[in-house]
């Protein structure tokens, strides 16, 4: 749900709850804020900045962030990975209008309302329904100089279509549920350069106040810790009990770690898979600590995936069931309410749902530095 804090309809503190906080009752667990700065697998130390930690087993799920294929273009695109990540996101957008507002010229003020969102995955789909509801629904009552209507939203994808991952009929949904809410959907059209005041794809140079980046992602630096080779996005290739080759008391899971399953094709990089491998290497280190046999190799299980377009759109492919529309987003309003960190999160994030449903207001519109 970070690209609903990013676009202001939720606060964070409604959808992140601090590892300390969730740890609490194990009394076994410590958490440490550290730096890391490599392994030494030899001796099995993990070396931070300010001290060692000596292992008997380690996990290491440090994640993604964003990639920029090579381009230094972090600042002028940020991308959303973090609960900061969506804090400086929806800063930009909510002082893009507040500066379109102040200005007196017709030509700044219309670079100001356009949003360029560059990918057109889940993150990219979801920010751009989320930014137009935020245009036409939420701002237009507020301002008198401005009008956040006329914000164009445009959301570049450089494959055939957005949503890939899913089946082409849901991916047609979904395009054309973005451009009735007013979303300028355009495919086939790769990122050439990024400037801080316009991106330039394919031939066209589009003027922006803001740019998302929504188009890739690249693991943690933690092949380098480990001393072992990681693909090109940085990921690190895992035995089927999870373990690197040749270090088997290490664990690697979630985005950090490249698997060939069972029927040969790689387990995809997302929190379902991330959730399914920390239990499994839990289950894992507790049996060989009991001395047990080992488990099976791990096999990905997949449930469905799900991403949704904005109000009363969404759509979901469970197996050989797909839901769209009105359906489609109660049913993944229902599982990301869910799966919530704990039960005053999720009245919270409720709450706030429904009133935003009621009364188009957001909530959580506060800039911040």
């Amino acid at each position: 749900l970070l690209y609903q804090v990013a676009t202001a309809a939720l606060a964070a503190p409604e959808v992140a709850w601090p590892i300390r906080h969730v740890v609490r009752r194990q009394k076994n667990a410590t958490v440490l804020m550290l730096t890391v700065e490599g392994v030494d697998t030899a001796c099995k130390v993990v070396k931070t900045q300010e001290c060692e930690i000596g292992y008997d087993f380690l996990v290491v799920a440090t994640g993604a962030t964003h990639s920029y294929f090579g381009h230094d273009w972090a600042k002028l695109a940020p991308g959303l990975k973090s609960i900061s990540d969506a804090a400086l996101i929806r800063r930009r957008l909510l002082l893009a209008f507040e500066r379109a507002e102040v200005s007196g010229d017709p030509i700044e003020r219309e670079r100001l309302l356009t949003i360029v969102i560059v990918g057109g995955g889940p993150t990219g789909v979801e920010l751009a329904g989320a930014i137009a509801e935020l245009a036409r629904r939420t701002l237009p009552p507020e301002f008198r100089r401005a009008d956040p209507r006329k914000t164009h939203i445009i959301l570049l994808e450089a494959g055939p279509r957005i949503l890939a991952s899913f089946p082409e009929r849901l991916s047609d949904y979904a395009r054309n549920s973005l451009e009735r809410n007013g979303v300028d959907v355009r495919t086939d059209i790769p990122v050439d350069q990024v400037f801080e005041d316009r991106i330039i794809a394919g031939e066209m140079e589009i003027p922006a106040g803001v740019i998302l980046w929504a188009a890739g992602v690249r693991a943690s630096p933690a092949a380098n810790w480990l001393g072992v080779e990681g693909d090109q996005s940085g990921r690190i290739a895992v035995d089927g009990d999870l373990t690197v080759p040749g270090f088997p008391d290490v664990y690697v899971i979630g985005d950090l770690a490249r698997l060939i399953g069972p029927d040969g094709t790689q387990v995809p990089a997302l929190a379902a898979s991330a959730k399914q491998m920390g239990k499994y290497a839990g289950r894992a280190i507790r049996l060989r600590l009991k001395g047990s046999s080992p488990q099976k190799p791990f096999r990905y299980r997949d449930y469905g995936s799900l991403a949704t377009i904005g109000r009363n759109s969404a759509i979901v492919k469970l197996g050989r069931l797909e839901l769209t529309g009105f359906p489609g987003w109660l049913f993944w309003s229902v599982v990301h309410i869910y799966f919530l960190v704990n039960l005053r999160s999720r009245i919270f994030v409720a709450m706030s749902w429904i009133a935003t449903y009621l009364t188009s207001n957001r909530g959580a519109r506060i800039i911040t530095r």
